[in-house]
């Protein structure tokens, strides 16, 4: 569904709405704020349900804009304020499940009428807070790689490729929005915002105050226990992401990268460097006149102005795995005709400590009584001395231990029959990734990939993901792991 449709079927019913109010209900003042409450409601309302299916996405996504917000205000005079964002995304899934538990019950809030300038004020602000979010977002399109946001005299024309965040998460993974659209759908929305601070006393009232309190914070409460669910419990029981249950990430991964190698270049949008000027110059015009354009005194090249492809790119065409060298190892997900039980962790935080220890350490010497050449040199013992050695101890999370220990029967039992287990953790090291081992008895190959993937693929830190032949059949979350013998009679026939 795309942005335009989802706005047409959310005005449909608006507009059913609005006739109900008003004729049924005869309980409108004014047909537009009666429309306007019924699209603003029902559009927060759907846009905080699809976040609510998978509040740790959103989470994610803050994280992205608070690293993001940390960056930019790190170099500057109000640097005091960047740690305020390391703190916010340690506390990043709290944020997500206020935000959007308010953003559902703002919309009930709107649909009923409740408490008209309470509503309308909390609207306009997280509107504008929205705005300021997904505008900055879009504005870092006009900041070259190397220069802070603030430095507004060094700005450059807008590329898509200088934005950190390319997907404002508004509608989760249900509908990916450019930041651009995004913004200007915020802009958009200021305008009722206005209107409702305004003329709050034109605002409809389906019930009296005491009613709708009750569904106000009942309905707060009971979204709340859902978003909880969603992520503390078990995967997303939606799964917008394309990772999903019974997904051909091989066959997703081949159709998008046919369809990008198909992307055509048609023009290349061109700064004249001496006007100022951005220009769009043909592909064919540009390979004729490639010498006059390759001067980088006078032009400078934008970006490639391309087709667009037949199927969007995902995180499916990013999918790589690899052993702790850099070896490529997808193929063993992509590739096998086997059953692969991968256990994946996005990220784990663990402490180390170096362990000092003094050990002893045999001395020799060379015979140099031999003729040189007739014989090895022989080596003699002289003495035991003492010597420091250093290692490195891995402290890991004793919640994490424990999860992955109760996979351990489940892959202990595949191993047994001849299916593979693989371990995949993001951000550790060989030596790490040996001592966890050691650590849960888990055998397996250990690989690692990127954070970000893996939280594509599995919410649950750690999950369960069963593979064959490049194609999910079926994630399980840490919480939600069934007996072995329940996979083999549903999965492993």
């Amino acid at each position: 569904m795309s942005i335009t449709s989802l706005v047409l079927n959310i005005g449909i019913v608006a507009a059913i709405l609005t006739l109900a109010i008003a004729f049924l209900l005869k309980l409108h003042k004014s047909y537009l704020m009666t429309f306007f409450q019924s699209f603003c409601g029902v559009l927060f309302i759907f846009s905080g349900w699809v976040k609510a299916i998978d509040p740790m996405g959103t989470a994610f996504k803050m994280e992205q804009y608070f690293g993001e917000f940390e960056s930019v205000f790190s170099q500057t005079w109000f640097s005091y304020i960047a740690p305020v964002f390391p703190m916010l995304s340690s506390v990043s899934i709290l944020f997500s499940v206020s935000m959007i538990v308010f953003e559902i019950v703002l919309g009930v809030m709107l649909l009923l009428g409740y408490k008209p300038k309470l509503t309308a004020w909390l609207f306009f602000g997280l509107v504008v807070f929205f705005t300021i979010l997904t505008g900055f977002t879009y504005m870092t399109g006009y900041v070259p790689a190397g220069v802070n946001f603030f430095d507004l005299g060094n700005w450059g024309a807008y590329k898509a490729s200088n934005m950190k965040v390319t997907d404002c998460g508004c509608f989760g993974d249900f509908i990916k929005l450019e930041p651009r659209i995004s913004f200007f759908k915020d802009l958009a929305l200021l305008f009722p915002s206005i209107y409702f601070v305004e003329r709050s006393k034109l605002m409809h009232q389906l019930l009296d105050n005491k009613k709708s309190s009750w569904i106000v914070f009942g309905s707060t409460a009971v979204l709340i226990g859902y978003c909880l669910y969603n992520f503390v419990w078990t995967e997303p029981h939606i799964d917008f992401r394309p990772f999903k249950n019974g997904a051909n990430i091989a066959a997703q991964r081949k159709a998008e990268d046919d369809a990008q190698a198909a992307v055509k270049i048609t023009a290349f949008s061109i700064k004249d460097l001496t006007s100022g000027k951005v220009i769009e110059v043909p592909y064919d015009q540009y390979m004729k006149e490639a010498e006059k354009y390759g001067d980088d005194k006078k032009w400078e090249v934008l970006e490639q102005i391309k087709t667009e492809a037949s199927i969007p790119r995902t995180k499916v065409s990013e999918f790589e795995i690899t052993d702790f060298d850099g070896v490529d190892f997808t193929d063993m997900f992509l590739a096998n005709p086997k059953n692969n039980f991968m256990v994946l962790s996005p990220k784990v935080k663990f402490e180390t400590e170096s362990i000092k220890s003094i050990v002893q350490d045999s001395v020799f010497v060379v015979d140099t009584t031999q003729i040189s050449g007739q014989n090895p040199p022989k080596k003699k013992f002289l003495k035991l001395m003492n010597k420091e050695v250093s290692k490195t101890d891995f402290i890991w999370p004793t919640s994490f231990i424990s999860d992955l220990k109760s996979m351990k029967p489940i892959l202990d039992n595949a191993l047994a029959e001849g299916n593979e287990v693989s371990v995949v953790i993001g951000g550790i090291s060989k030596e790490a990734a040996d001592d966890l081992a050691l650590e849960t008895g888990i055998k397996g190959t250990y690989l690692t990939a990127d954070d970000i993937l893996l939280k594509t693929v599995i919410r649950s830190n750690p999950g369960l993901v069963l593979w064959k032949n490049g194609t999910i059949l079926q994630k399980w979350h840490k919480n939600q792991l069934p007996a072995y013998e329940s996979i083999k009679s549903t999965f492993l026939k």
